[in-house]
């Protein structure tokens, strides 16, 4: 597509020129208003690559939102599926990490979330410019901060006209957007949509021209998901994209950064990654501030297995005026621990490769106790590393130190907590972690 293309259009001829130079829809003088047919894919599911090639066989493209920390992991396409996809004309786009509510969240691991999203992806060799919110959820400060972190334009959900809802909204987007960063879009598609209602999406757009993003997130057999598609009903949607575009050549099929047009912007690291605390590199060590919730800032309950657990944070505390104690019930398999949040370096501790930490926390427990610890890599995605010795029970308050081995190749933070992998009550406070240098263990 050529790198000065018309930006900014209202949809009509000028639009049809510019997504013509994509699709080769001949280039009229004069023309009915233009509908622009965006097919969008959420999170990257392994069975979105039977949909692609669905549309590679159709001619048609697609734009995939990719969560770059699940690429590659069960159940999700590997990255040079990716790459097929840019080779076969689709988009690749930006979904975040690891799919956060972002306008819960704090809004540094926001920006963590969708600026390292982008630079993972443009590292892999993706030109990325289109976003998709994770559950639609946004604020005027998370749309702020993806405009930072180099997005062009982000799709939000459930603001155009479909049977499910939303009566009296607009039957299509205009192009340009009023709202780059929230660009209106019907409600995600599910098991409950018919051939009928994915048509209707773009019949009723094609009697005033604009755009209409179709968002996909399973396509497999019945039952395999709520919001699936099944792969038959899928092909004769296609089918029928495919007559539709012959019939009306002011209707098209397009990704969305080719209806949107605009220059790829400079990649924005979101920071985190060498992020430098000194001395105790947790944070919120004494579990003092709490959020509106009661929860200390920066922890989080981490559990599996089956089991029963529980934590409240109003324990006779080591030091200041909180402490978390841990009650496991009904043990079967698995553990709980408190433990700082997986996140993408707002609150985990930074870690370097080849380093050795220091682990401590004061604890009181009627069982058995460890240090469970886990590892975030370059690619923002969090796993089991290793465990510590197993410390004794104890009635009064006692120190657990521990120094780990080294930390693995491509290990950006830590997270670590102790446990309990039996019926008993835990009480824990005053953590520490302390960077110990590189060493051989």
């Amino acid at each position: 597509m050529p790198a000065s293309r018309p930006v900014g259009l209202s949809l009509g001829v000028a639009a049809l020129l510019v997504i013509s130079a994509v699709v080769n829809l001949p280039t009229l003088g004069h023309v009915p208003p233009t509908t622009a047919v965006s097919l969008t894919f959420d999170d990257g599911h392994a069975d979105q690559w039977g949909a692609a090639r669905a549309l590679h066989e159709r001619g048609l493209v697609g734009t995939f939102f990719v969560n770059s920390g699940f690429v590659g992991s069960e159940g999700f396409m590997p990255l040079a599926r990716l790459h097929d996809l840019v080779g076969f004309g689709d988009e690749i786009g930006g979904h975040t990490v690891s799919h956060p509510d972002l306008a819960a969240i704090d809004p540094v691991e926001a920006r963590l979330q969708l600026c390292n999203d982008r630079v993972t992806l443009s590292r892999w060799g993706f030109d990325v410019r289109s976003l998709a919110y994770p559950f639609a959820s946004t604020s005027p400060a998370v749309e702020k901060i993806a405009a930072e972190c180099g997005y062009t334009s982000a799709r939000g959900l459930g603001d155009i006209r479909t049977r499910f809802g939303c009566a009296t909204c607009a039957r299509a987007e205009v192009v340009p957007p009023p709202d780059p960063m929230l660009t209106r879009a019907p409600t995600q598609v599910d098991a409950t949509w018919t051939l009928d209602d994915l048509t209707s999406v773009v019949t009723q757009a094609e009697a005033a021209g604009g755009w209409v993003q179709l968002t996909f997130h399973r396509v497999c057999d019945d039952g395999c998901d709520p919001l699936a598609i099944t792969p038959a009903l899928f092909d004769r949607f296609a089918d029928w994209l495919v007559q539709r575009t012959r019939e009306r050549t002011t209707t098209v099929v397009a990704t969305v950064q080719q209806v949107l047009g605009g220059p790829l912007r400079p990649v924005i690291s979101g920071g985190g990654e060498s992020a430098v605390r000194d001395g105790n590199l947790v944070s919120n060590p004494g579990l003092e501030e709490r959020g509106a919730d009661g929860v200390p800032v920066c922890w989080s309950l981490g559990e599996y297995g089956a089991n029963d657990a529980a934590v409240d944070y109003d324990a006779e505390p080591h030091g200041g005026a909180t402490a978390a104690r841990l009650l496991l019930t009904a043990y079967g398999s698995g553990d709980a621990k408190l433990l700082p949040a997986l996140d993408q370096g707002s609150c985990s501790p930074p870690a370097a490769s080849g380093h050795r930490y220091a682990l401590s926390a004061w604890y009181r427990s009627t069982a058995v106790t460890q240090f469970a610890v886990y590892r975030r890599d370059g690619q923002g995605v969090w796993s089991y590393w290793t465990s510590s010795p197993w410390f004794d029970a104890a009635d009064e308050y006692t120190t657990a130190i521990w120094t780990t081995p080294r930390v693995p190749k491509d290990t950006e933070a830590l997270s670590f907590g102790l446990n309990l992998f039996s019926d008993g009550r835990l009480t824990t406070d005053d953590y520490a972690m302390v960077d110990a240098g590189p060493g051989n263990g």
